[in-house]
């Protein structure tokens, strides 16, 4: 296999900053950015006729995105994120009161925050099911199992924001249809990082494309089973609420900027250039190595995951890190050794969590391990 070089130039980022931190926030690439300041222009240049155009343009990109994704273009709806098609699905599914909307401990906080909403709102029950960070596909089933009893909704992540866990959504769509009960797949981090995410069959699954594909932020895609859709309805009440079917009903939302939306396919097609497979597969040697590389810094381990996911990996903080001033450490970092990273809970243990893209080489790894020590 060759081995690809790494590619900033692609990226207008600060090449004084050590970014290892994709996963949360993502970064767009410069000729998407490019794309966007043109496509911002046209709109100011004549609001009126840009609004004329945009349904049409939001068909093609949507089209483009349903089509990297390998899902059904006619149960594909533009979102501004996983958190809003989660809120999607749970508003759409019935819930009845005394039943359980089942979730596990590596859930993203704000896909809690909407399963406890939506609980009180008809009187159901949220169970969380401790899922430990070594489990393998067979235990993981297995504590979901135990907990199905009166469940209308499974709530489960593709790839945890966490703990950088891959799930089992094959078998847990199994496993819901036998039991009836309807499935949300959240799958912020899915796209690019699995081929065809969506395809296991769940009644809803999202995903964001900010992060992996490094298409523009407030860019995600939400796949509604059949036996949904014309049930599933944006969050925003808008012009198109009742004169359009899914997935165009999600298409215009009044005044919102639509600039993100139509430039996400440029991202796919640098992903392309890149030759994303194979990079994908040169990432994950790479993350862990420089893995690796920090927990030796350390002297903690890395944490021992049975499915990571391709382009993530938990490094442990020393016992001595308070997670409780995370926010003000991950500052500090910053501020003074002039590296993004981000910090993890789990289960009582504190966690750097890594991710890697196209324009991270090992060089950064090891200069994040020279200097992290001396501000433990």
């Amino acid at each position: 296999m060759t081995l690809l070089s790494p590619r900033p130039d692609l990226w207008t980022l600060d090449p004084g900053v050590l970014h290892l931190n994709h996963g949360s926030y993502g970064a767009v690439p410069r000729r998407t950015q490019e794309l966007m300041a043109a496509l911002r222009t046209e709109t100011e240049a004549n609001p009126m006729a840009w609004f004329r155009s945009v349904a049409d343009q939001l068909t093609t990109s949507r089209l483009e995105l349903a089509s990297y994704l390998r899902t059904d273009p006619a149960g594909f709806a533009l979102v501004p994120n996983a958190s809003a098609g989660v809120t999607v699905a749970l508003a759409t599914l019935p819930i009845p009161p005394g039943s359980r909307i089942v979730l596990t401990n590596h859930a993203y906080g704000a896909v809690r925050y909407a399963a406890e909403r939506f609980g009180r709102a008809n009187r159901a029950e949220v169970v969380v099911v401790d899922v430990p960070l070594e489990a393998d596909d067979e235990t993981v089933v297995s504590l979901i199992a135990g907990q199905l009893d009166q469940a209308s909704v499974l709530i489960v992540d593709q790839i945890s924001s966490a703990t950088a866990m891959v799930f089992p959504i094959g078998d847990l769509v199994a496993l819901c249809r036998d039991r009836d009960v309807a499935i949300v797949v959240d799958g912020a981090h899915a796209p690019a990082l699995i081929d065809a995410p969506a395809a296991d069959g769940a009644d809803f699954w999202t995903g964001n494309f900010h992060k992996w594909p490094a298409s523009p932020r407030a860019t995600a895609g939400l796949v509604v089973a059949e036996k949904w859709r014309s049930e599933a309805l944006p969050l925003i009440v808008s012009w198109s609420e009742y004169d359009e079917r899914m997935p165009e009903r999600f298409d215009m939302q009044g005044t919102y900027d639509y600039v993100p939306w139509i430039a996400a396919p440029e991202s796919l097609r640098v992903l392309d250039e890149l030759d994303w497979p194979v990079r994908r597969s040169q990432l994950s040697n790479l993350i862990d190595e420089g893995a690796r590389i920090i927990a030796k810094a350390l002297a903690t381990g890395v944490a021992e995951v049975v499915r990571p996911a391709a382009t993530m990996r938990l490094v442990e903080l020393p016992s001595s890190v308070d997670l409780t001033a995370g926010e003000a450490f991950k500052v500090r970092v910053s501020r003074e050794l002039k590296a993004e990273i981000t910090l993890t809970g789990f289960d009582g243990r504190g966690f750097i969590r890594l991710s890697a893209h196209a324009y991270n080489s090992l060089r950064d790894y090891k200069s994040l391990a020279e200097r992290l020590p001396a501000l433990l």
